[in-house]
C-alpha cells in the first residue's frame, strides 16, 4: 500500500512538473512568435524602402564625363 501511494505521489509530482514545463514552453513560443512577426514587419518595411530607393536610382541621369576630359 505504501509503495502504491509513493508511486502515485511521484507520478503526480512528475505530472505537475511536466505541466509547468509545457506552460513555460508555450509562453516562450508565444514570445518568439511576437518577435518573429515584428522581424517580418521590419523586413517588409526594409524591402519596400530598398525597392523605392532602387527605383529612384534607376531614374537618375547617367553619370558621364565632363566634355573637357
Amino acid at each position: 500500500m505504501f509503495d502504491e501511494a509513493a508511486r502515485i505521489t511521484r507520478l503526480e509530482e512528475m505530472l505537475a512538473h511536466q505541466a509547468k514545463t509545457i506552460d513555460e514552453l508555450s509562453d516562450q513560443l508565444a514570445e518568439q512568435w511576437k518577435v518573429m512577426e515584428q522581424t517580418r514587419a521590419k523586413l517588409d518595411r526594409l524591402t519596400e524602402r530598398f525597392l523605392s530607393l532602387e527605383e529612384q536610382s534607376l531614374e537618375a541621369p547617367a553619370i558621364t564625363k565632363p566634355p573637357h576630359y
